[in-house]
This record gives structure tokens, sequence and C-alpha cells, in this order.
């Protein structure tokens, strides 16, 4: 089997590892990919927006599969593209993928499918989003309507914050933003796969999406992640599945729009039990780097029947017994101003350590060989271990033999989680 995979980031070459290992699979292509998946598979220029040219690349490679990793192409229409050439896509047609594209459509979809969520309210100006924040009061929460790289939501306590980020999301042409109530409780990421009418959930994780430790800054595309969730109460998962993920694959059948692919529920455990903060359309990064460090059911076979439409016909999947953190090493100025074309030292010293592994996100390859910075998140770095403290340690003892002037990174992730701290 073929696999051409579309994306750039360390959720794509998390993807490629992944793939590479399965058995059945034989080749591994990446579209654009970047300096570290180019050490474990082919790696091509594509524009990842263009279908027509995803297509005419997965044509030429007579790929039995392609796998998109980021939301940008699938709400541009690359499965639509792919799939209509008879090639095998895994990830959601574009009418689907609104359900990440327009926070306004996943809220409608949700009400239909009478899926527990935050209170809203669509606002298209700015005197409508200030009487929305005084409606549910503060904590404010906007969030951009459409993609915004995970930091298109601001959530503060001061208004007039609120107010500015409102203004800014709506000064553009066809602006229109979400004000919500905001939801206590921790947050829990599940990836939840899908052919268009089974539903089979992978583990929880948990993201930090705050720059800073004891989640303090602006938000960011993500800064760590870990898996399993030891504070997660029984039947967490079967609950998500049966009152989240299975009633909005089911109304959007009914639309006539079904939902092939991943959809990443996003929830917070409030004391009124869980609520959907936000739904993506594809893996989530970096919880899916945590994700798949801890699965033993071969990928490519599991994603080409989400496919083909066969993933009811699937044994469960399997799962290591061991737990894993994943630690984001970000540029100076990440996320407002990053700095790119640093050199980055150490990668070979930190893949040395036992249970660990580097991912690349912003990387690419100078002219003199060397990997530089090219981003904002700039590498993953995964650790796994028997337990959350085990993990932990594995992944910032590679994270220290790294070296990249300015960058920063957490030292805080699965802390409080290993600790014991998080109480429902």
């Amino acid at each position: 089997m073929q696999i051409l995979v579309i994306g750039s980031g360390a959720r794509e070459h998390a993807l490629v590892r992944a793939l590479a290992a399965d058995p059945q699979v034989d080749t591994v292509v990446a579209a654009p990919g970047n300096a570290g998946i180019d050490t474990v598979a082919c790696c091509r220029p594509v524009d990842v927006t263009d279908p027509a040219a995803v297509a005419d690349l997965a044509e030429a490679l007579a790929a039995d599969l392609v796998v998109v990793g980021p939301e940008a192409p699938l709400v541009s229409g690359v499965a639509d593209a792919v799939r209509e050439r008879g090639i095998g896509c895994f990830g959601p047609s574009r009418q689907a993928a609104r359900l990440e594209g327009s926070k306004a459509f996943a809220k409608k979809i949700m009400a239909a499918a009478g899926v527990p969520t935050a209170l809203a309210r669509v606002c298209t100006t700015v005197d409508e989003a200030a009487e929305a924040l005084d409606q549910f009061g503060a904590p404010h929460v906007v969030k951009d309507d459409g993609l915004a790289a995970g930091k298109g939501v601001v959530v503060t306590g001061d208004r007039a914050l609120a107010l500015e980020h409102a203004g800014r999301c709506l000064s553009r042409p066809g602006g229109r933003i979400v004000v919500e109530e905001h939801l206590d409780g921790p947050e829990v990421s599940l990836f939840c796969l899908s052919d268009g009418r089974a539903v089979v959930p992978m583990a929880p994780a948990q993201d930090f999406k705050r720059a800073g430790e004891r989640d303090t800054g602006p938000n960011t595309g993500g800064m760590g992640a870990y898996s399993p969730l030891p504070w997660a109460p029984d039947g967490l998962v079967e609950d998500i599945v049966s009152r989240v993920a299975q009633p909005t694959v089911d109304e959007m059948a009914r639309r006539g729009t079904p939902f092939a692919g991943v959809l990443y529920c996003g929830l917070a455990l409030t004391s009124r039990g869980p609520r959907v903060v936000e739904f993506n359309v594809r893996f989530g990064d970096p919880e899916i780097q945590s994700v798949l460090a801890r699965l033993r059911t071969p990928l490519g076979t599991l994603l080409t029947a989400v496919a083909t439409g066969t993933l009811d016909q699937q044994p469960p999947l399997r799962w290591h017994r061991t737990a894993a953190v994943t630690v984001v090493v970000a540029a100076e100025g990440y996320p407002d101003t990053p700095r790119a074309g640093d050199p980055v030292e150490g990668l070979e010293a930190a893949g040395e350590v036992p249970g660990a592994w580097v991912l690349h996100a912003g990387t690419r390859r100078a002219e003199d060989g060397r990997v530089v910075s090219s981003g904002g998140r700039v590498l993953s770095v995964v650790g796994t271990g028997p337990d959350l403290d085990g993990a932990r340690r594995t992944a910032y003892l590679a994270v220290d033999r790294i070296e990249l002037a300015g960058s920063h990174h957490r030292r805080d992730i699965a802390a409080g989680a290993a600790a014991g701290e998080i109480i429902l």
C-alpha cells in the first residue's frame, strides 16, 4: 500500500512515523513535509490548499490512500478532489469540514443533534458582541468563526480585551464571531474515527493551549499534551461517543453530508457534565503525537477502513500500557511574531534518549545542510514511560539536549496529572 500524507507539521511527522511502521504499508510520501519528515519519507512539493494539485500528485504517485493532516486543505475541498479521481482519502468532504471551518455551523449541528455544549451567540457587529459579553459575563470567551490555526480564541476576564479581539475578527470581510459562556472544569481531547456511519474512539488526551506555565499567557496552537488521563472518570469515552460523536455523525448523514475522517471532540468536564468546547475535523496537534505513541493497532489499516467504509469490520483498537508526554519547543516570539532561520542543534542527541523521539514542525533544511527553524512551533518532543512521571522525565531529558536560540517551552506539561492534582 502506498500512502500520501498531506501537511508539514509535527502532526504529519507523527502520522508518517506510525504509517511507516504498519507492515501493510510499502511506501509513505509526504507533501510538502519538512526537514524531519524528509529523513523517514520521500517529500514532494505541493500547494496543500489546491485540491486539483493534491489530486494530481496522488494520481501521479498511484497512491492507494491520501491522509490529509491540516484543516485548511479539508475546508478547501482537497478530500473531494482526491475521491473524484477514485483514490481513497482519509478526511471529510468540504461540506462536512464546515464543522471546523465555521463555529456557527458547528453550533447549529450540535443544537440539531442534541449535543451538550456552551450557550453561545453568533455576532456580526461590535454592538452585538458587546451585548453578548454582558449577557454571559466574565470570564469572556470570544471565537473567530473561521479557521485561525488555534489562535482565534480569547478567554479573558478583561471585557475591553475581549471586545478588542471581537473587533479585530469582525473587521475582516465577512467577519463573524461566536461569543460563548465560559465552561468550568478540565478539558479533554477525544479523537473519534468515523466512516460516515460507525464511530470508533481513540484514547483521550489533554493538551495545553496557553504559552506560559500554569496556563498563563496567550492562546497558542498547543504547547504540549499527554495520554492517558489517569484522572478521567470511568465510562467517559463511552459517554462522549454516545452523547456527542455518534449524534453528530448521524446528523451529518441525515443532512446528506456524511462525515468520514476523524472528529476531534474538545470538551470541558463541567459540574453539569461534559460540554463540547469545539469540534475539529482532523487530528489535533500536539495531542495526536501522544496518542499515536501509545497505539498498537496498525495505523494504515485503520485509516483505510475509515476511507473505505469498513470501520465496523475492524477489531477493537489495541494500546500500549504506557504513557506518553509531548512537549512543544517554540521559536522566540511565538505565538505573536516567531523568529525563523535559527539553527536547531542537538536533534540526534535528543533522539538517543531511550523512549523519546523528536518530531519536526517548523523546520527546513538550509543550503549548508543544517536544520533551521521556519515556524512558530518548531519541534514536538515525545517521551514515553510506564506512567506519566516516567514519560515526563523522558520527554524533558530529550528537550534539554536541544539547542535553539531564544526558544521556549513549558516545563509543566502533565505535571498536575502526574501528581494527582486534577480533581473533578
